[in-house]
């Protein structure tokens, strides 16, 4: 597959825009640094690579914020990263706010009400059905896995579904009380970490991860994310490993739970969409038939109506 030529950066033009916008974005708000999350992922890798570059190593602040569910992978890349940038970190393990609030228990109760014999003693995920293995509609099952390594899986009805997500969502939004309490303390900036898929498609929780004082990849294609992190020289395990959600704790990627393609793909999808391609054209650029690419294109449609709530400022009367 051959990426249009408009999702092609040339890295070190990118790299000077994004970091003048990240200056002027903190001297407008009058922080002297930005603190962010670290994933362990190529979108925070990158993140953190341009505040670096734009503010210095000293003036800024990386968290890792690993919580039950989460891949120890992660801190392990994480960490990587930022020893190689040289920034300060803070190690914040959520997991005791998350099981006071009720986050693994409120998402135990809506696990067990399809799959009775499911305990906390079983690993778990969601996921949609696969767009080009023949899957028709976009309805969530949730796949455990017993302590013995059986896995069920059992189609999720509404209700269930959405508790789910609705306890989860406590990660997110844990994580983000975190990043502020740092940045109210060293009168710092949020730096957040979507690129413009996520954002297109409203994969972000609002008020977590979907909150930020600045957000300078979110005008990015995921694809042109790794281009970044190629010419910033980010480890090659973490330009390597697929993109991932580490929220559930069973191991799951980003278009099994969300997305109808892998990355690559939906970077083509959107743009096509963006600029009144045809299912057809996109059908030839990515190696799917027209009909599969008419799917796509529906379900592009519907996360973006679906994501209108996400991006909307509270609402007032003023």
């Amino acid at each position: 597959m051959n990426l249009p030529a408009a999702l092609k950066l040339d890295p070190g033009k990118a790299c000077d825009e994004i970091c003048a916008k990240i200056q002027s974005f903190l001297n407008e708000m009058r922080r002297r640094g930005a603190v962010l999350g670290i994933s362990g992922g190529v979108d925070s890798a990158v993140t953190a690579a341009l505040c670096v570059r734009a503010l210095g190593k000293e003036h800024v602040l990386g968290l890792y914020m690993p919580e039950a569910d989460s891949s120890p992978h992660s801190l392990r890349l994480g960490r990587e990263l930022a020893d190689g940038l040289g920034i300060a970190t803070e190690l914040e393990d959520i997991t005791p706010i998350l099981e006071a609030a009720g986050c693994y228990r409120r998402r135990d109760a809506a696990i067990q009400s399809v799959i009775p014999s499911y305990d906390a003693s079983y690993k778990s995920k969601i996921v949609l059905p696969n767009l080009l293995d023949g899957g028709t509609y976009q309805i969530f099952s949730v796949v455990v896995q017993s302590p013995e390594g059986v896995e069920t899986r059992a189609r999720l009805p509404l209700d269930a579904y959405l508790t789910i997500v609705a306890a989860t969502n406590f990660k997110q939004r844990t994580r983000k009380m975190m990043e502020y309490y740092h940045a109210d303390r060293l009168n710092y900036a949020v730096a957040g970490t979507p690129n413009r898929l996520e954002y297109d498609q409203g994969f972000f929780v609002k008020n977590g991860d979907g909150a930020a004082d600045f957000k300078p990849i979110v005008h990015l294609y995921k694809s042109q994310i790794y281009q970044l992190a190629e010419y910033f020289g980010i480890p090659d395990e973490i330009r390597k490993l697929p993109p991932t959600t580490d929220t559930y704790s069973l191991g799951q990627s980003q278009e099994e739970f969300y997305f109808a393609l892998p990355y690559d793909k939906m970077d083509v999808a959107i743009y096509c969409r963006d600029h009144d391609l045809s299912p057809s054209q996109l059908a030839e650029a990515i190696g799917i038939t027209p009909e599969q690419a008419g799917k796509v294109f529906g379900i592009i449609d519907a996360k973006r109506k679906a994501a209108r709530y996400l991006h909307l400022p509270p609402l007032t009367l003023l």
